[in-house]
């Protein structure tokens, strides 16, 4: 096994010696994946065909980017589909990705600061010649809430710096770092004593009175081997969809340590995601927690012009005690460990855009099914579905945006009888952060009136059903997906909702104003309103404002 670990580590810092010019990746939630799908849906730009795949590559994206500008720019027909306020975020998008993109006179900072800070409007630092390029921004969030009818406010302090860069144009590397304290709903805090885990973080401290503190770190080293393989060493998250939520793998948990190998010749893209995790976390003092391994494989075929197909397959290894070949097998739907306790969960996908205003998508997570047993409402049919449809410049109003979105998760689907192949990770879900047994609807609404302010809506609606105490007796109804399969209480007549009835309607409206190149002003509003059966209803109203500089707004929405 030491053999392995070495041929890897030497692999990975052997190949940047054949390397050809390499890239970085966007950070995971900016304010540029908004414009990125606005584009693919309006353009079908070959460059973002395949968007399934997050986070994006910075070359790539920020090429095709450059491109449309380009024919906005020359008066190009085909570019007629992209409004003003386009053509401004794609200025924005573009200066702040100036290594890859061609420059421009608006890209200069008309008030530099001494000989090294802000020439470029909109990064800090940013130092560029043949051989290096250095490109570094800090990151600030403050916001504070009041909650009704709770003297405890709540509030985010997020300080920390976000650094990019490539080597002699051979190696990319990124490395990003915040230290938080922040203080969410009471929801949120429920949710952390029942999974002994904090959504989207690893270690965390005890802060103030219900607040916590924690650090996150991501980084990672990128190299191309050929024209048409990249690949990643890096401590960080992935997503796999074209949704709101992802049913195959999502951004919710916190950072792993992961290889990623990315292929891409014609039509076709092929993603291997080879990623070490934590098994189980347990309360108390520091410990080395258990890890596990994981395979994520995802082909994807550009059928036509407008209309992309998915394959997925998640393998979960049984044998954690140490990193093994067979996580390394790159072909999907083969394991050749021969460990019959490995679990494999497979997808489809599918998304097509149409007319340049609509796209629709899908998902389909497959746990197991047996047909025959469908009509029985079998415990063991374990699948998950996804439909969503996106609207641009919605009713004919420009740069207004409508996204509808379903999620159906049957009960016990992604769970196990251990947690070495539940999907999971650090007592976080690796897809939807309900776990299982849910239905859920989502409308989105994203408005950008004039240039600089930026609305938003979302609207959230569940119904799910949770485990409950009979004879003060624990009973899995399948929803958590961290307990085991085999305490389930009966075989037959599952259905979304099964168990203690829980319904939830969440709604959350968002203004921001970007007062200098990101750096926004936010003003928010959260309310939610969940109802279990067994004990009544709770209410969470959350009035907020604050400050952001380079970065994504923090967002608990389940």
């Amino acid at each position: 096994m030491k053999v392995v670990k070495k041929l890897f580590f030497t692999l990975s810092f052997i190949m940047p010696a054949l390397l050809l010019a390499q890239s970085s990746y966007l950070t995971l939630g900016g304010k540029e994946e908004w414009l990125l799908n606005r584009m693919e849906i309006k353009t079908n730009a070959n460059g973002l065909s395949f968007s399934s795949l997050k986070p994006f590559n910075r070359k790539y994206i920020t090429n095709t980017a450059d491109y449309w500008d380009s024919l906005y720019t020359a008066g190009n027909k085909n570019a007629t589909v992209l409004t003003s306020t386009d053509k401004y975020n794609l200025q924005r998008f573009l200066m702040a990705n100036s290594e890859w993109s061609k420059p421009k006179e608006i890209f200069k900072s008309e008030k530099p600061i001494w000989k090294y800070f802000f020439h470029n409007r909109s990064n800090m630092i940013e130092l560029q010649n043949s051989d290096f390029v250095l490109i570094a921004n800090p990151i600030l969030q403050y916001e504070q809430g009041s909650k009704g009818g709770n003297s405890k406010s709540t509030f985010i302090n997020k300080r920390g710096i976000n650094v990019r860069g490539l080597i002699g144009t051979k190696i990319g590397f990124h490395f990003y770092f915040t230290e938080n304290q922040e203080r969410l709903g009471d929801y949120v805090a429920a949710w952390k004593n029942k999974f002994i885990a904090y959504p989207g973080a690893g270690y965390i401290k005890n802060f103030k009175t219900g607040g916590y503190d924690y650090f996150d770190i991501r980084g990672g080293l990128s190299w191309k081997v050929a024209k048409f393989m990249d690949m990643q060493l890096a401590y960080d998250r992935n997503f796999i969809g074209n949704g709101y939520r992802s049913l195959f793998l999502s951004d919710f948990s916190t950072n792993y340590m992961y290889f990623k190998v990315y292929t891409h010749f014609g039509k076709f893209q092929f993603q291997n995601i080879f990623a070490e995790l934590v098994s189980y976390k347990k309360s108390g003092s520091d410990r080395i927690y258990p890890r596990k391994y994981f395979r994520a494989s995802y082909l994807n075929f550009k059928a036509t012009k407008w209309l992309n197909l998915g394959l997925f397959e998640g393998l979960m290894l049984a044998d954690n005690s140490a990193v093994s070949l067979p996580l390394f097998n790159p072909i999907m739907f083969t394991n050749v460990s021969g460990n019959k306790n490995d679990k494999s969960y497979i997808g489809f996908d599918v998304k097509a855009n149409i007319a340049k205003r609509f796209q629709l998508y899908g998902q389909l997570m497959i746990d197991k099914l047996k047909t025959d047993e469908l009509k029985n409402d079998w415990w063991g049919n374990r699948f998950a579905y996804q439909a969503g449809l996106k609207y641009t410049d919605a009713f004919g109003i420009k740069n207004l945006d409508v996204q509808v979105e379903t999620n159906v998760a049957r009960p016990f689907t992604y769970a196990a009888n251990d947690s070495v192949t539940s999907y999971n990770h650090y007592n976080q879900p690796l897809a939807h952060p309900l776990g299982a047994n849910f239905k859920e609807y989502i409308g989105i609404i994203r408005y950008q009136p004039i240039k600089k302010l930026y609305v938003e809506a979302k609207a959230i609606y569940y119904k799910q059903g949770l485990d409950s105490s009979i004879l003060n007796i624990n009973q899995n109804y399948g929803s958590n997906i961290f307990n085991f399969m085999n305490t389930r209480p009966f075989e037959n007549g599952w259905k979304i909702g099964t168990g203690n009835l829980a319904n939830c309607t969440l709604i959350s409206l968002v203004a921001s104003y970007e007062i200098k190149e990101n750096l926004f002003i936010d003003i928010a509003y959260l309310t939610r309103n969940f109802k279990l059966k067994t004990a009544g209803i709770t209410n969470t109203n959350i009035l907020s404002a604050g400050i952001r500089w380079n970065i994504g707004r923090r967002e608990m929405l389940f």
